[in-house]
């Protein structure tokens, strides 16, 4: 009976696998949808010969869908997480077609926010979903599929961008038609349309999984208003998790991850590392994003949520400190020196709290109103990263390079006390464990 037995629980975990390997593309989208506009920048700007203002829209129309997606997921529970995704995923095919055959820069920035919105659906809604079919014990892994696939879509975006570009500027023969067009004179075109594939295969194969059943015993308990769900959220208990919540989110933008991915060539080119080369030392930086975000699926539920945050953002504090000492003492060295630096900090920033959040975020709030927490929690989050896409290039004018990431390794401290002494241990613990652990600590959050 014990290997039949054993036989059942594997064909029960690959199911749960598929189902979380579908889910997860959605997360493969936002990181692709995210990421590809950094190969794109220079000829957008010079085919509809932006300003700098109309260059700064274009780059921030996406992330403006992700907060109203973030927003209206909370509006969607009533339809499903199911739903949920499958509206998203046509949100990126959309996007990604209309993209294509933009011939203005208004209706360009239009369907740019059109594939936010999916991102920021999909990024409330798929943690949710894997965190509600997932067993206790592989939860964390599961949901961390929806990082790692977020990782890869970053550098399959970064990989796309450069063979592109290369095969645009080597391609010899004929120069006409729409092939041409797209992957060839308008490249840029060819970058955003390659996103249609994984859109529509995503579409796809959202029909074959099921409804999440929490969410379905949810629905058969009554259905809850807008406001009653605010008002739940209010309660001492639960807004204490929210407020928590929103803080790590938060906080986790100004520990430096977003500058270096969105402004890493610049400032490796101030430091003589770039010259002319920015492009592969993304495709540098994405690759061990992947690998370390790898690392941490296979280890996140036995080394547990907390301790991977005591490790990886001690060595984020001791590599930013490394950063901020070579631009104020180590200029004369060698430059690949930050290089070392940039690398470990990633690593340690993607086995730690990259890998940890969205876990964190899609079991630490009660069942009956997860979803408008993680959209409360995840609006942080993105509002953190638009703060953060603005004030840094500020920061570096002012501080410096050297003072900006002395404030990031600064602000590290903080997050670390606060996943310390406010966040329990979620690991190997059931949904319903956790709920119980914020109403038993009532009195504290008075």
């Amino acid at each position: 009976m014990e290997p039949k037995r054993n036989m059942e629980i594997e064909r029960s975990m690959s199911y749960f696998y598929f189902i979380a390997f579908v889910v997860a593309l959605g997360g493969g989208l936002y990181g692709y949808d995210t990421a590809v506009i950094s190969g794109t920048i220079s000829m957008v700007v010079s085919q509809f010969h932006l300003t700098a203002s109309m260059e700064g829209t274009y780059v921030g129309c996406a992330l403006f869908g992700s907060i109203v997606g973030v927003l209206g997921s909370g509006l969607l529970e009533g339809v499903g997480r199911k739903r949920a995704l499958i509206l998203s995923s046509i949100l990126y095919t959309v996007s990604a077609v209309g993209c294509t055959v933009s011939n203005s820069f208004a209706a360009l920035v239009l369907y740019r926010v059109i594939g936010g919105v999916g991102i920021g659906i999909s990024a409330v809604v798929a943690p949710a979903y894997i965190s509600e079919i997932a067993p206790a014990r592989h939860r964390g892994r599961l949901v961390s599929l929806y990082q790692l696939a977020i990782t890869v879509g970053f550098l399959a975006a970064y990989v796309v961008n450069y063979f592109l570009l290369e095969y645009a500027q080597t391609v010899d023969g004929i120069r006409e038609g729409l092939f041409a067009k797209v992957f060839v004179d308008e490249c840029w075109r060819g970058m955003l349309f390659a996103e249609t594939l994984p859109a529509v295969a995503f579409i796809v194969l959202l029909l074959f999984i099921p409804e999440s059943p929490v969410w379905l015993s949810m629905r058969g308990s009554g259905k809850r208003s807008l406001l009653e769900e605010l008002k739940t959220v209010s309660r001492p208990p639960i807004r204490k998790a929210v407020l928590i919540g929103a803080a790590i989110a938060i906080l986790g933008q100004f520990m430096g991850v977003n500058a270096v991915l969105y402004y890493g060539p610049s400032i490796f080119e101030e430091s003589g590392l770039a010259s002319g080369d920015s492009l592969f030392y993304q495709v540098l930086v994405g690759l061990v994003n992947v690998v370390t975000t790898l690392i941490a699926f296979f280890i996140i539920d036995r080394v547990g949520r907390k301790r991977l945050v005591y490790f990886g953002v001690t060595g984020m504090i001791v590599t930013l400190l490394g950063i901020a000492w070579y631009f104020q003492f180590g200029r004369a060295l060698s430059s690949y020196i930050l290089l070392v630096f940039f690398l470990l900090y990633i690593f340690f920033c993607a086995i730690s709290i990259c890998a940890v959040i969205f876990v964190l975020l899609s079991e630490m709030f009660p069942s009956r109103v997860r979803g408008i927490a993680m959209s409360i929690a995840e609006f942080s989050l993105w509002i953190g990263t638009w703060l953060i896409g603005q004030l840094t290039p500020v920061l570096l004018e002012t501080l410096r390079p050297q003072g900006t990431f002395l404030l990031f390794a600064v602000i590290c401290v903080p997050y670390m006390l606060i996943v310390w002494k406010l966040i329990p241990e979620t690991t190997g613990k059931s949904l319903e464990e956790i709920e119980a652990y914020w109403y038993a600590h009532k009195t504290e959050s008075r």
